[in-house]
């Protein structure tokens, strides 16, 4: 898996180093044992995201190396020093700068996967007779990159998660910046183009949904540029442990969007690098 490759996670690694926090050894003696060391410990959460596997089948990947309970205790330090939040926002801010973000036209739509294991923020799946799941309700701009995002219980509808994830895109400053949001008929109705406007997204297309009674049209039904989220939809849902999350927190399946779109970006990043520059050095 692209993710995977020795050149996209140099890149990422090299970033997330500048981010994690300064650590004082305040031990009294200086005996205990070594730390493991923190590329190590974002190998292991990286092959965790990727294949979906335990922590423990990571600690035998690693060949003992590390510990499950330290990988788990390094990822949450991370997640309370907002290493993964300052990640992507870099990542984005690296993207915009180098190639654009396209936000001329933005679709949005929510996508529902598995949580076997319950916990905050999951639900009764209505398309998995009633397992529990996840879902999270992704904004895209028209070349499928990730500008927003919000998560909940599978049972949510999406349109409860609308003004989440627009909120979440107005909070690197990019809402004023969307010219036209595409919408499935899932969000068609009065109340929520109304609080679209008062949002200043006056350009919307919104797939319209059949009268109650009315015959299906014989035309086929025309997407618009929805299926450009639905491409962003399907390349999470590559990642093991966003299809089948065993987490039981959000702010654990938040890291996990992050880190996600920081591997999309950068993969694209080096591919732009490749395609203009192909003698250039690795992107670091």
């Amino acid at each position: 898996m692209r993710a995977l490759e020795a050149e996209v996670v140099d890149a990422v690694w090299e970033t997330i180093e500048a981010f994690l926090p300064t650590r004082i050894d305040a031990h009294p003696l200086g005996c205990h044992r070594l730390r493991v060391s923190d590329r190590l410990c974002f190998w292991g959460i990286l092959i965790r995201l990727v294949t979906g596997c335990s922590w423990v089948t990571v600690e035998a990947i690693l060949e003992y190396r590390v510990s499950d309970t330290t990988l788990r205790s390094r990822r949450d330090e991370w997640i309370a020093a907002e290493v993964f939040d300052q990640l992507r926002d870099h990542a984005l801010e690296a993207y915009d700068r180098i190639i654009g973000l396209d936000l001329s036209e933005v679709a949005l739509d929510g996508s529902i996967h598995k949580a076997p294991c319950g916990g905050e923020g999951t639900g009764k799946n209505p398309t998995d007779r009633a397992k529990l799941g996840w879902k999270w309700s992704v904004a895209a701009d028209a070349n499928g990159i990730p500008v927003g995002w919000a998560i909940d219980g599978a049972n949510r509808h999406d349109v409860t998660l609308l003004e989440p994830t627009l909120d979440d895109v107005a909070r690197i400053g990019l809402l004023v910046d969307i010219e036209t949001l595409h919408l499935d008929r899932g969000y068609d109705y009065p109340k929520i183009r109304t609080q679209l406007t008062a949002m200043g997204l006056n350009d919307l297309n919104i797939q319209r949904r059949k009268p109650r009674g009315a015959t299906p049209p014989k035309s086929p039904i025309r997407l618009g540029l929805r299926w450009v989220v639905e491409g962003t939809n399907s390349w999470l849902s590559n990642y093991g442990q966003l299809r089948r999350n065993t987490d039981r927190t959000n702010q654990h399946r938040h890291a996990q969007l992050c880190l996600v779109a920081v591997l999309l970006i950068t993969a694209k990043l080096i591919d732009w690098r490749n395609r203009w520059s192909p003698d250039s050095r690795p992107i670091r």
